[in-house]
């Protein structure tokens, strides 16, 4: 409501001063000078509505340009990601076997230590796919790490990097998981 009481006080200050300057001009009378004074007061508080109009477009245009960039690098992460998968032959779903840790700090970088469990009879190589989200559940970034050589029946670590920045209450997820 800045605004609204902006423009009343310039339709106040407007009148209050035609006013006085009315009472020593005996050709204008005081009637005038209020209206005078009105008019111009509205015609103020019109270009006041209308320039913080303007801001505000100008500011959902950015943060629209802003969202839009965001939904390409994530759509690029989930990208690149699904051709690291494509490149394995005869993987196996293993997203049973796999584990993502609670979301770190790690400079300006998120990270989550990424466990697999190789239940099978001879050592396995993992390719895991870890999703970055925020408390909404909205992807904010997608990375693949491979955890190699995990003998069998032991479990292996890597650690999930983000590719950005990422800010707020940052959750990790497994994607997919394929051993091969």
């Amino acid at each position: 409501m800045k605004i609204t009481r902006a423009a009343g006080a310039a339709v106040l200050a407007a009148v209050i001063a035609l006013t006085v300057s009315a009472c020593g001009d005996d050709k204008k009378s005081a009637s005038d000078a209020v209206s005078n004074a009105t008019q111009k007061a509205g015609e103020a508080a019109a270009s006041a509505t209308q320039k913080a109009g303007e801001a505000a477009t100008s500011a959902t245009e950015k943060a629209g340009e802003a969202a839009d960039k965001a939904k390409e690098s994530y759509a690029s992460a989930s990208a690149s990601a699904d051709e690291k998968f494509k490149e394995v032959k005869d993987g196996t779903d293993a997203k049973g076997d796999v584990k993502v840790g609670a979301v770190k700090a790690e400079g300006d970088r998120s990270t989550a230590e990424v466990t697999v469990a190789n239940k099978e009879s001879k050592e396995q190589t993992y390719l895991v796919q870890v999703n970055f989200r925020d408390a909404g559940g909205n992807l904010l970034d997608a990375v693949v790490v491979n955890v190699k050589d995990v003998a069998a029946g032991k479990d292996g670590t890597a650690v999930a990097k983000s590719n950005r920045s990422l800010e707020g209450d940052v959750k990790a997820e497994v994607g997919k998981a394929v051993r091969h």
